[in-house]
């Protein structure tokens, strides 16, 4: 029997990146996508984005670099976490998943302190855009 890899096979594993390179572009995506809703909503819509921070102070304007550093960060947490639970379960992947969509569902709280029905939905498909593209992109890393 031969146990040599066909050249498919073989052709595949080369073209794939590895999970580190894949996982980083998952974690730009997703900030790319909340970059693009901003820029949707806010210059090319007119959508006023701003969201109350605490009773009694004045209202946060939500520009373009907290979107990116909000977008960047918080994936970058998650990718974290998932290589902690990675290195201590085997169901490291499944246990993520199951955090980051109770996490994202969770941050839609977020939204609702915007002061506009426009904010709370553009808020609120930046949340949604970023959990789903992480999740997905963290799902097909792991799938080698």
């Amino acid at each position: 029997m031969d146990s040599a890899v066909s050249p498919t096979v073989a052709n595949l594993a080369e073209n794939r990146a590895p999970r580190w390179r894949q996982r980083a572009l998952g974690v730009l995506l997703a900030a790319l996508a909340a970059v693009l809703i901003w820029v949707v909503a806010v210059p090319l819509a007119g959508v006023d984005l701003e969201a109350t921070v605490a009773e009694g102070e004045a209202l946060m304007q939500i520009n373009l670099g907290l979107v990116v550093a909000a977008a960047l960060i918080v994936p970058l947490l998650g990718w974290g976490l998932l290589a902690l639970l990675e290195r201590v379960t085997r169901n490291g992947l499944r246990i993520w998943v199951i955090v980051a969509g109770v996490f994202t569902l969770l941050s839609l709280a977020g939204p609702s302190t915007a002061e506009t029905g426009g904010a709370m939905l553009t808020l609120a498909l930046m949340h949604l855009a970023v959990g789903g593209v992480l999740i997905a992109a963290m799902i097909r890393s792991a799938r080698r």
